[in-house]
């Protein structure tokens, strides 16, 4: 088998990088020209494609919703009210896909909503809901397929929610005794939730109380057919999160949540229960809804007539707070109303974007006069390395800008302008190390490799290092600062792509040529200039003494070998012996 050569490697190296790019390339490309041809592009994986990153409310602006919220049992809205409204707003807007809007609170009672961009009118519809939690039975209930089964068995690719013939029944054939009675289910409902998909839901937000409803969960994997609403969740008085306990009183180290309901509440989950428990499964379950989207759906393990339930399963500390959260504040007593919807500009706007820009060139300007006068011709490899993480950089984050949302802040902006000096710092550690095996006598062929081993530990524990400070920041940080720390985890990992797939492959071909292997003064990797000491076996070159190299030239004696010391040695005894007998 023939032993692959440093050329070789580096010849793998770069078609691996120019594959990764072309895709990228090619992706976004045919995402263009399909969603510019396309007469409707919406919901199309292709939808929004481009290649002008979209970018964030600071440097675009959008359009800003203030809502004065009102409650309706006219008591004043409290701040932990407003606070998990704003909360239940996020989650909406979070699901329709937009990225770097901003949801705050102003004075005691209004919330105060900027999206980026145009938001479509269901966006807004979404914002200006109130907050519903209900209890619905479950009489149905299966894993959520994407695709829409029809009854001949067809596949359909349709994105656009489901609608059943106009031809089948809507009403039930027998009137239904309680919640749970299968003769909800008509001919017209049984035909809708087996063609429902979860990733095109209906508008289940509207459905009436009185009727059954087909939905899924949050996360999208189970579809059901649910009864009318039997408890409704402003008959909850307090939920909170806790370890379950037996009835001795001992720790299960389980976590649970706890419900308490009022008055009415307690009369009627006390009915509901006590049918629910003799049902077998699914129908003993009891799904709780919040905007028509089933939160979790507990079985009935037993009657409960005293108004305090408790609801146990895979939870931990975090999940179990978070659902005692949504069923405390999920059916606020709130209404909002719309006091202004208006186009806002940028905050920023174009002059600081051009701005940012501008001190990223300066910067990319300095690194390259740094590298050039430091390295000579080397720094055309740190030219081309930045070109490449750029390319690299502006192909993902415009992919990202249709495909996730991702919007380009001037946080964010920042965070790449900062990626520049990662990048250089990478090239000037791995240079430096070529250097000092060159300084050590070797040959610029095994200092390029044995300069990449001792280069690459130091490369990736800076980047282990800033990529965890970014995610770091990333967790902790609120609005711009995560832009900030996005970019910077990005162009991390870009960072160690670059270097070990573009840079290290050009110095193993470059390393090859007459110019740089030889050691031209000019190529920055002149062995001379750098003061090397070994120039072959047992041979050291002469000493100059003049600053550096003087410091070079003592060097060449630390690093003498034993048999070479003793040469020496003997010589200057010889001579000394001989000048003293002449005395």
């Amino acid at each position: 088998m023939a032993r692959s050569t440093p050329v070789k490697k580096a010849l793998r190296s770069l078609t691996w990088l120019v594959i990764i790019m072309a895709i990228l390339a090619g992706l976004n490309t045919a995402a263009s020209i399909l969603a510019s041809t396309s007469k409707d592009a919406s919901d199309k994986w292709y939808d929004g494609a481009s290649w002008v990153p979209e970018l964030a409310l600071d440097l675009q602006g959008g359009t800003q919703i203030t809502l004065a919220a009102q409650s309706t049992e006219g008591s004043a809205v409290t701040s932990e009210q407003l606070q998990q409204a704003v909360n239940i707003i996020r989650q909406r807007i979070d699901a329709t896909g937009v990225s770097e809007s901003e949801i705050n609170t102003q004075g005691a009672n209004n919330i105060v909503v900027s999206i980026p961009g145009k938001p479509d009118q269901e966006t807004i519809q979404r914002i200006e809901a109130a907050a519903k939690l209900t209890f619905r039975p479950v009489l149905y209930t299966e894993a959520a397929s994407d695709s829409a089964v029809g009854d001949d068995g067809s596949q359909s690719a349709s994105p656009t929610p489901y609608s059943p013939p106009a031809s089948l029944q809507a009403t039930p054939s027998a009137e239904p005794t309680n919640g749970s009675d299968l003769a909800w289910v008509t001919p017209k409902l049984q035909d809708l939730y087996t063609n429902y998909k979860c990733s095109a839901p209906d508008d289940v937000t509207a459905a009436p109380d009185d009727e059954p409803l087909v939905t899924c969960d949050a996360d999208g994997t189970a579809k059901y057919i649910l009864g009318p609403v039997e408890v409704s969740g402003a008959d909850i008085s307090n939920a909170t999160s806790g370890l379950a306990s037996t009835s001795q009183g001992t720790t299960t180290g389980e976590w649970a949540v706890n419900l308490t309901f009022n008055g009415a509440g307690t009369k009627d989950f006390a009915s509901v229960t006590n049918r629910l428990v003799s049902l077998a499964q699914p129908q003993n379950q009891f799904a709780i809804v919040l905007d028509g989207t089933v939160i979790t759906a507990p079985s009935t393990n037993a009657a409960i007539t005293n108004g305090k339930a408790q609801i146990t399963g895979a939870f931990t500390a975090d999940s179990s707070k978070t659902l005692a959260d949504q069923l405390k504040y999920g059916a606020l007593p709130i209404n909002f109303q719309v006091q202004s919807n208006e186009v806002i500009s940028a905050t920023l706007g174009t002059a600081q974007l051009v701005g940012g820009l501008i001190a990223g060139l300066i910067g990319l300007g300095l690194v390259i006069i740094y590298s050039v006068i430091q390295y000579r011709a080397l720094a055309f490899v740190t030219v081309l390395s930045l070109g490449v993480a750029a390319a690299l950089t502006y192909l993902i984050i415009a992919i990202m800008s249709w495909r996730v949302d991702y919007r380009l802040s001037l946080a964010g902006v920042a965070g790449l302008i900062v990626a520049i000096g990662i990048t250089a710092d990478s090239f000037i550690v791995y240079f430096e190390r070529i250097r000092d095996e060159l300084r050590d006598g070797r040959a610029l062929e095994s200092a390029v490799e044995s300069g990449w081993k001792r280069a690459l530990r130091t490369i990736l524990a800076s980047d282990s290092v800033n990529f965890l400070a970014a995610v770091t920041l990333y967790v902790l940080a609120v609005s711009d600062v995560k832009g900030f720390a996005f970019t910077l985890l990005l162009t991390t990992l870009i960072d160690v792509v670059v270097v070990a797939l573009f840079t290290h492959p050009m110095m193993q071909l470059i390393a090859r040529s007459r110019f740089f292997g030889e050691g031209h003064r000019f190529s920055g990797l002149d062995p001379a200039a750098l003061g090397a000491v070994y120039r072959g076996r047992a041979q050291f070159r002469a000493p100059i003494v003049d600053g550096k190299r003087q410091r070079s030239a003592r060097e060449a004696a630390r690093r003498q070998t034993i048999a070479e010391r003793k040469a020496s040695g003997s010589t200057g005894n010889d001579n000394g012996t001989g000048n003293g007998k002449d005395s």
